[in-house]
């Protein structure tokens, strides 16, 4: 009888928070939510010579944040430094750092530890892509992939979320990809990369929840072919509902889901839409949806990031 009252307790308390849980949502989808302060917070941006990881450190600095700027290019990441100071940032640290390589990744992470800090939110945006097929691409660039998109992100969890977990605050945040979500054509090893890297993220989040260690946020962003540079020469067929993303744009969906705590951004908002029809549409139609948004030409013209910074 006992053990029949507790199953019963169990299942009304989560009707009850299941209850409170949809009704949040749908007041935080009505009004906007409230945004957190990073004034002071130490924030650690990996990739941050160029692109995305710059315009990320520009902002963060407009924020009163304390900056950690990460990238392979000394002279790039330097660059980036300089601009943040102009935009108003109280501190700046840069370091030159390979994130794909694990041991260089735990010495400059011990050499922040000493000179900055604990981590406060760490972003981790650095990424390569190679735009080959798979069978022409060559074994040590499909490694380097996995390298930067996904195991740096082994790497500065491993450094950095023992203090998040010791002071119960801290954020994470993964910079995934449209193409961690679903198979692009042209992009098998960037794909797996991404995927493994959204997986991670999540399985981290689930982590930190089961052990209730609330402290802990996490923000998995999954963005369409945006206008760094990186994916120069991409093409999209359908570009009222899948536009190459403005850069000034995407960052700042970025930091405004990171403020919010929102734990997944897909950016544009038709991502949501295609993943919701991909949980139940024949494999044809998806396919021929495919095809329709250009899906198999989008890598056609792919040229790549120029060596210049």
């Amino acid at each position: 009888m006992s053990s029949h009252w507790r199953s019963g307790k169990k299942l009304l308390v989560f009707l009850a928070k299941s209850l409170l849980a949809l009704l949040e949502a749908a007041i935080f989808a009505l009004l906007p939510k409230p945004r957190k302060s990073v004034v002071g917070e130490v924030v650690l941006i990996t990739g941050a010579g160029r692109g995305l990881g710059r315009l990320l450190a520009l902002r963060f600095a407009r924020l009163g944040s304390v900056l950690v700027l990460w990238d392979v290019n000394k002279e790039g990441n330097e660059e980036t430094s300089k601009m943040a100071w102009e935009a108003g940032a109280t501190r700046v640290h840069a370091y030159t750092c390979d994130c794909s390589q694990r041991e260089e990744v735990y010495r400059v992470a011990d050499q922040v530890k000493k000179e900055v800090g604990d981590i406060s939110i760490l972003i981790n945006n650095a990424g390569i892509v190679t735009g080959k097929k798979f069978l022409d691409c060559p074994d040590e660039l499909m490694e380097k992939s996995f390298d930067v998109n996904f195991k740096a992100h082994l790497w500065t969890y491993k450094a950095f979320l023992p203090a998040m977990i010791a002071n119960d605050h801290g954020h994470l945040v993964c910079i995934s990809s449209s193409a961690g979500l679903v198979g692009v054509n042209g992009l098998a090893d960037y794909c797996a990369s991404k995927f493994a890297a959204f997986g991670f993220a999540e399985s981290v989040f689930i982590e930190t929840f089961a052990q209730k260690q609330k402290g802990i946020k996490t923000t998995i962003v999954c963005p369409f072919f945006i206008n760094t540079g990186m994916f120069e020469g991409c093409t999209t067929g359908c570009p009222s509902l899948l536009p190459i993303l403005d850069p000034e744009y995407v960052v700042r969906k970025i930091v405004d889901a990171i403020l919010q705590e929102q734990l997944y951004l897909y950016i544009p908002k038709f991502l949501y839409f295609i993943m919701f029809l991909r949980s139940f549409l024949p494999v044809k139609m998806g396919l021929l949806l495919a095809d329709y948004l250009g899906v198999f030409l989008a890598m056609d013209g792919f040229k790549g990031q120029k060596k210049k910074q």
